[in-house]
C-alpha cells in the first residue's frame, strides 16, 4: 500500500472477506468512505487528465481485477501528476497511481504487480481490520493522514511525510506488526492475481528489486517505500513465489513505453528540451527506438514544429498503421497546428472502428470545441457523461463548451457535476441555485436540479473529510 495507501492501511484500508471486522464498517459504508475521500483528494492534489494514460491504466486494471478475490470487480482510478514512485488503495474500490510509477517500473509486468497488491489490499478490506485494531483513535489519524497525502502528492513529499509521521507517532508501535501482515498478505494475494492473468511471477521480484534500488539510491526512500516497507526478506519472498513457474519470455509491451514515454515530456522543462532528449536516444539506437521516436514526434508538436513532427511520424505509421496512439498524434498534430478538418477527419476514421473509445471521444470534443462546433461537441459529449458521470474533466469541458456555445443553464449543471466530484460542495451548491433561474417553467428540470440541491447541502453537513 502506497502513501495513499497508508491513508488505506492505516485509516483508509479495506476488511477482509468474511471477517469480524464486518461489523465494524460495512462494504456500502467503505463504498461512502471512499468516494468522500476521493472527492476530497482531487480537491487538493494534481492529477491527470490525459485520456490516453487513463485509459491504459483503466484497461490494466480491469484485465487483472477480474483475478484477484475482490467481490465488486470495479476500481475507480485516479491518476496523480506526481513524479515520485507511489500508489495507494482507499476503501471502496479507489486505487490511485502516481505517474512517477511508471518512471520506476521498467516493464508492464513490473506496474502490473504494483496494481496486483494494491488489489490485495483492497480484497481483504485491510481498512476495517486495522480500524478494529485502532477504533479509538481511527478519525484523528484519519484526517491526519488524509492532509498529508495531499502535501505529499502537491510537493516532492517531505512536508506530507512529515504530517503523517507527526500523527502517526502515538500508534505506530503498536501497528508495526499489523502492517506487515498486511503487506504479506498482499504480496502473496497479489502474485496469485498476477499467475491467474498470465502475467509474468518474476515481475514481482524484479519490481522490489527496482524499490530497494531506489532506497539505496536516493537521498530519502521514495513515499511508497515510507508506507511499504521493503526489505530483503521481502524481495526473497517474491522470488521462492515465482520460482514454482516457468518465466515468461521478456516483456516488451510497446504502449506500456508509450505511456511512460508521454510522462517523460511532460516532465521536462520545455517541450525544445525533450525534443533534444529524444533525439539523442534515437542517434544512440536504444530498444526502445519506437517509443523515442513517439517521444520525439510529441515534443515536436508540444514544440510547434508541426512539419517536423509530421515527418517524424511517418516512420511509425508504416510500421503500425492501426495503432490508436500514433492516430490521436497524427491528429494532435493537426489540431495543434489549427487544421481542425484535418484532424477531425483522422478522429472519425477511427472512430469508426472504435465508436465507444475514451481517448478517441475526448479528442475528438477538444477539436470539435476548438474548430467552434459547439453543438456537435455537447452532442457527442452528454451521452458519454451518463457512461462516465464519475469523470471530473469529462464534466469541466461540457461547462466550457456550454459557455462556449451560450447555454448557461447547461454551464451552472455542469459545474455543479464537476465540483461534487471534487468535494467543493459549497461552490456546487452555488451553481445549483444560479441552474433554478433558468429552469423556470421546466418542471422536470425543476425537479430534477432541487433534488441535486438537497443531495449536495446534505453532503456539506455529513463530509467526513
Amino acid at each position: 500500500m502506497g502513501l495513499g495507501q497508508f491513508c488505506t492501511a492505516d485509516d483508509v484500508e479495506l476488511p477482509t472477506l468474511g471477517d469480524t471486522s464486518s461489523v465494524t464498517i460495512s462494504p456500502d459504508q467503505e463504498k461512502v468512505l471512499g468516494e468522500q475521500w476521493l472527492r476530497a483528494f482531487r480537491a487538493q492534489a494534481p492529477t491527470s487528465s490525459d485520456p490516453l494514460l487513463i485509459d491504459y491504466l483503466e484497461n490494466l486494471i480491469n484485465r487483472l481485477s477480474p483475478y484477484s478475490q475482490l467481490e465488486d470487480k470495479r476500481v475507480q482510478l485516479v491518476v496523480v501528476e506526481n513524479p515520485n514512485l507511489n500508489a495507494f488503495a482507499v476503501p471502496g474500490g479507489v486505487m490511485g497511481i502516481n505517474t512517477g510509477l511508471l518512471k520506476y517500473a521498467k516493464t508492464e509486468n513490473q506496474l502490473a504487480a504494483v496494481i496486483s497488491h494494491e488489489l490485495g489490499h483492497l480484497s481483504q478490506r485491510h481498512f476495517a481490520r486495522q480500524l478494529e485494531q485502532e477504533k479509538k483513535m481511527m478519525l484523528p489519524t484519519l484526517a491526519g493522514i488524509l492532509a498529508g497525502l495531499v502535501l505529499a502528492s502537491n510537493s516532492q513529499g517531505d512536508g506530507g511525510m512529515a504530517a503523517i509521521m507527526a500523527t502517526q507517532a502515538a500508534a505506530l508501535q503498536a501497528r508495526m506488526s499489523f502492517s506487515r501482515h498486511n503487506e504479506q498478505e498482499a504480496d502473496r494475494i497479489g502474485f496469485e492475481t498476477m499467475v491467474k492473468a498470465g502475467l509474468d511471477p518474476y515481475a514481482a521480484g524484479d519490481m522490489f528489486e527496482e524499490m530497494l534500488a531506489a532506497a539505496r539510491f536516493t537521498r530519502r526512500p521514495p513515499e511508497y517505500l515510507l508506507t511499504h516497507p521493503m526489505t530483503e526478506t521481502r524481495v526473497a519472498d517474491a522470488r521462492n513465489r515465482a520460482m514454482k513457474y516457468p518465466k515468461k519470455p521478456q516483456d516488451d509491451n510497446l504502449e506500456f513505453k508509450l505511456m511512460r514515454t508521454r510522462i517523460r515530456v511532460d516532465q521536462e522543462e520545455t517541450p525544445q528540451a525533450a525534443v533534444k532528449v529524444f533525439k539523442s536516444e534515437l542517434e544512440k539506437e536504444t530498444d526502445s527506438l519506437d517509443a523515442s521516436r513517439y517521444g520525439l514526434v510529441l515534443a515536436l508538436s508540444k514544440a510547434s514544429q508541426f512539419d517536423a513532427a509530421r515527418e517524424a511520424i511517418i516512420p511509425l505509421m508504416e510500421k503500425d498503421p492501426s495503432r490508436i496512439t500514433y492516430q490521436i498524434m497524427r491528429a494532435d498534430i493537426e489540431i495543434a497546428a489549427e487544421r481542425f478538418k484535418d484532424g477531425l477527419a483522422i478522429l472519425d476514421n477511427q472512430l469508426k472502428e472504435n465508436p465507444q473509445n475514451y481517448p478517441l471521444i475526448i479528442r475528438k470534443a477538444e477539436a470539435l470545441m476548438k474548430s467552434g462546433l459547439y453543438k456537435d461537441a455537447i452532442g457527442l459529449l452528454e451521452p458519454y457523461s451518463r457512461k462516465r458521470n464519475k469523470d471530473d474533466y469529462i464534466w469541466y469541458l461540457l461547462a466550457e463548451i456550454y459557455g462556449l456555445d451560450g447555454n448557461i443553464l447547461g454551464v451552472h449543471e455542469a459545474r455543479a457535476e464537476y465540483f461534487i466530484l471534487n468535494g467543493v460542495y459549497d461552490r456546487a451548491a452555488i451553481q445549483l441555485r444560479h441552474a433554478l433561474k433558468y429552469t423556470q417553467g421546466n418542471q422536470y428540470r425543476t425537479a430534477i436540479v432541487e433534488e441535486k440541491l438537497k443531495y449536495v447541502e446534505a453532503q456539506m453537513l455529513t463530509r467526513q473529510f
